[in-house]
């Protein structure tokens, strides 16, 4: 991502309905897991550290970042208490020697041109009876100028991920769309954007505090089908992986 998305993005992630409820869904499906008591825990892409105290309540987090402003962003809003090593997938992994029983990629592995790559090179560093978990954008075809500004090389469908999945040798133990309940409402956005040949979608600025409120409410919800189960279509995507 360009460092004026890393900046907006520290600016908005605490806050912002959609962080908020992707945290209550990931902390919802992570809890189910059976981790380890004191798991090692490793963010792939850990942005500017909005995910980071959510997966401190699982064990001890790692994270790796490419983007020396969004390290730098980290440090200052965690006070440096977690382990943040510049990174990139899938070449320049700084975790030689170490094994994590969790490793995460939310909404990273859109950002990196060789996909597969990336995730079989995460098998390196991958405990024995780990887990991966992978969250995505969905479907092409939801595509606009918001995924061009945030540097996406693709969105995925179930199936593509499934194969991005195999192809790396992962076992699938469960996929599912998610953000389902607001999928008509990115829909309109989307149309009203290309009706209009809007550039960046506004979808990153923090709407009005009742607004906000609402679509916190209506997106944390699904925690409680996404960790049970799967969800037939929705915005993003998420895996729950393990090496074969």
């Amino acid at each position: 991502m360009s460092p004026d998305a890393y900046l907006q993005m520290a600016e908005t992630e605490s806050e912002h309905w959609w962080f908020r409820g992707r945290r209550d869904v990931l902390r919802s499906v992570l809890r189910r897991l059976a981790l380890p008591s004191r798991a090692r825990v490793l963010e792939v892409g850990s942005g500017t550290g909005g995910n980071l105290d959510m997966l401190a309540g699982f064990g001890s987090v790692s994270g790796m970042e490419m983007d020396e402003t969004a390290r730098r962003l980290t440090e200052q809003s965690t006070g440096a208490r977690f382990d943040i090593r510049a990174g990139r997938c899938p070449d320049d992994l700084p975790f030689h020697g170490e094994r994590f029983d969790l490793i995460c990629f939310f909404d990273c592995l859109e950002h990196i041109a060789d996909d597969v790559a990336s995730l079989e090179r995460m098998r390196d560093v991958l405990a024995v009876g780990g887990k991966v978990v992978v969250t995505v954008p969905a479907y092409q075809w939801l595509w606009s100028a918001h995924d061009v500004h945030l540097h996406h090389h693709r969105r995925y469908s179930r199936a593509t991920l499934a194969a991005c999945a195999a192809k790396a040798g992962y076992r699938i133990e469960r996929i599912t769309y998610f953000n389902t309940l607001l999928l008509p409402l990115a829909i309109a956005v989307r149309f009203v954007d290309r009706l209009f040949r809007r550039g960046e979608s506004s979808g990153d600025a923090v709407p009005s505090s009742a607004l906000n409120a609402l679509l916190y409410r209506i997106f944390s919800a699904e925690r409680h089908w996404v960790s049970r189960g799967a969800l037939p279509c929705g915005v993003s995507l998420l895996a729950v992986l393990s090496a074969k």
